[in-house]
């Protein structure tokens, strides 16, 4: 068979023709490159693959009639830019496909122009064509995942960065609200300002902070629309407390319309669409609710609702921190009162132990020096006066014993029946035989009860309130002492017209070396017998109070159980 070494003219032509149709394709592809959409950019390069593919193959059968066949190269052009633009399986593919080809061209060449059919050239640029498909797609897999990748990296970093721009405007905020928690140690002054911080955080209709739980809660802080502020202002939200915020977890509603509980439903009528409750968690320890308000449904963030929860434990934190500075100041003015009485007490034993026995003292210093001068008369006046004085001192002496032993558990009693009418008769003849300027005047119902008691220590304390009753007592007035029997008790009242008790210094005057101050505060004392009184009076089961005002006398009344006690 004659080969042919020429072009026909017929094949001249569509060469020439081909030429053109790559040459337009190539500016129409390029005029529309820039007009394409992301989103057909698929169809686009599709295109453009199918043009370069349909002339790259119409030109090796075109010029199949060259006995080297140089054009058929350009078929891993092809490969290639399937290879670019698709990664592995556009590459594979498109050498998939140039297979038949490559044979219809070989096929061509035998049957058209004479050639023998060269399978070692075939079958050469087949494995060269499948090869080149593969690893150039392959490698631009790997590049395409690689940028993939980079730009997800690049995108989650910005998501990041992101969050914590948000984190750090959070932990901002917080900061804020902790400073205007921390400008007073007066929790309602510093929830005052922590509110105002609030507001511009997490903008609100209503908010509240409360202490307690559903059964008893003490509010702090309520703030109502246009900052309105007093009890009315956030109460509904002092009423709306869910049973998750005191498990300890923040509650959003966001549209309390449809909210289960009926509480938050009973918000939407005051055209409240969204509520938000946190707890204020010391440790694990639920002491109260955060809670704010909006008209807006679903209005409230994930951001909000975290930072109202964090803001929860910083308002817990500055409740703990308030309530540990006022135990602590009040355990300071304690002890510094105390030490003031300690040292009054102090002052008061000096004084009443001095003055007694600088007396006694005198009296036997005269009797040791005069005796032969003294009368037996005069005799026997300075050694009753050393014998009160001396008395006077063993007192003293017996109730601050008494107190140490009282405060030890140390202080004994011997119980047994005592007839209480009897008793009391008995310290009024005492307290008379001490007296002559003040009269007593005994009241007491015959037919007292019984009781169970110690009878020394209960004429101790008789006689301690008719003693006192008579000294603050004016001159030539009386003292009422009265006994009777109430509702399975027997009451002893003790009444005098002397200057009263103010009532803020009731509890005082039973406290160790408390004294009343006022109209009877220049009267010798230490400030020892009530407080030894009402503890023997409790030790009995009983009771001992006091009535009294300024200028209004004082009546102690103490009260015993009548049945028998043990």
């Amino acid at each position: 068979m004659q080969r042919r070494e020429q072009l026909p003219d017929v094949d001249r032509q569509l060469v020439w023709g081909t030429c053109a149709v790559l040459a337009i394709g190539a500016l129409a592809l390029l005029v529309a490159s820039h007009r394409v959409p992301d989103a057909g950019r698929m169809r686009f390069d599709r295109a453009a693959l199918a043009l370069d593919a349909l002339v790259v193959f119409a030109l090796i059968f075109l010029f199949a009639y060259e006995p080297t066949q140089p054009l058929r190269s350009l078929v891993f052009l092809v490969v290639v830019e399937a290879a670019l633009r698709f990664g592995a399986r556009g590459g594979f593919a498109i050498a998939l496909l140039s297979v038949p080809l490559l044979l219809a061209t070989e096929l061509v060449r035998v049957e058209r122009f004479g050639f023998e059919f060269q399978w070692e050239s075939v079958i050469l640029r087949v494995a060269l064509v499948l090869l080149i498909g593969w690893v150039v797609g392959r490698l631009t897999t790997d590049v395409l995942d690689e940028a993939r990748r980079a730009n997800e990296r690049s995108h989650e970093a910005e998501r990041l960065r992101d969050a914590l721009g948000r984190r750090v405007d959070l932990l901002e905020a917080a900061n804020r609200c902790a400073r205007a928690l921390g400008s007073s140690l007066e929790l309602g002054q510093a929830s005052t300002a922590f509110s105002r911080e609030l507001r511009g955080l997490v903008p609100f209709e209503r908010m509240a902070i409360a202490l307690g739980d559903r059964h008893s809660i003490e509010a702090v802080v309520e703030v109502g629309p246009q900052g309105r502020a007093g009890a009315d202002a956030a109460g509904p939200l002092l009423e709306t407390i869910p049973a998750g915020v005191l498990r300890g977890q923040p509650v959003a509603h966001g549209d309390t319309a449809t909210a289960d509980d009926p509480g938050v439903r009973r918000l939407a009528k005051l055209d409240l669409g969204a509520f938000l409750a946190a707890p204020l968690l010391v440790g694990a320890r639920v002491i109260g609710t955060l809670a704010v308000a909006r008209r807006e449904p679903h209005s409230f963030s994930d951001e909000e609702t975290e930072l109202v929860s964090l803001l929860g434990r910083l308002v817990a934190t500055a409740v703990q921190n308030t309530r540990t500075y006022e135990a602590e100041r009040s355990t300071t003015e304690e002890l510094r009162r105390l030490s003031a009485l300690r040292a009054d007490f102090v002052s008061l034993v000096s004084h009443e132990l001095r003055s007694p026995l600088a007396t006694a003292i005198g009296s036997a210093l005269t009797l040791r020096e005069r005796w032969d001068e003294l009368s037996p008369g005069q005799r026997t006046s300075f050694l009753d006066l050393i014998a009160d004085e001396t008395s006077r001192c063993a007192e003293l002496v017996g109730d601050v014993l008494d107190t140490s032993r009282i405060e030890s558990g140390a202080f004994g009693y011997a119980f047994s029946d005592v007839d209480l009418g009897a008793l009391v008769r008995d310290a009024i003849a005492s307290a008379e035989a001490r007296r002559h300027d003040v009269s007593i005047e005994t009241d007491v119902s015959g037919g007292l009860p019984g009781i169970r008691g110690d009878r020394d220590r209960l004429r101790q304390v008789l006689v301690n309130l008719i003693d006192n009753a008579v000294k603050y007592s004016p001159p030539q007035d009386e003292v009422v002492v009265s006994a009777y029997a109430r509702r399975g008790e027997v009451v002893v009242d003790v009444t005098d017209r002397g200057p009263g008790i103010a009532s803020d210094q009731h509890a005082l005057i039973f406290e160790k070396f408390g004294r009343a101050q006022g109209g009877g505060g220049g009267k010798p004392g230490t400030g020892l017998g009530l407080f030894i009184a009402r503890s023997i009076a409790e030790a009995h089961g009983g009771s001992l109070v006091v009535r009294s005002a300024p200028r209004q006398g004082a009546t102690f009344r103490l009260c015993l159980p009548a049945e028998p006690w043990g």
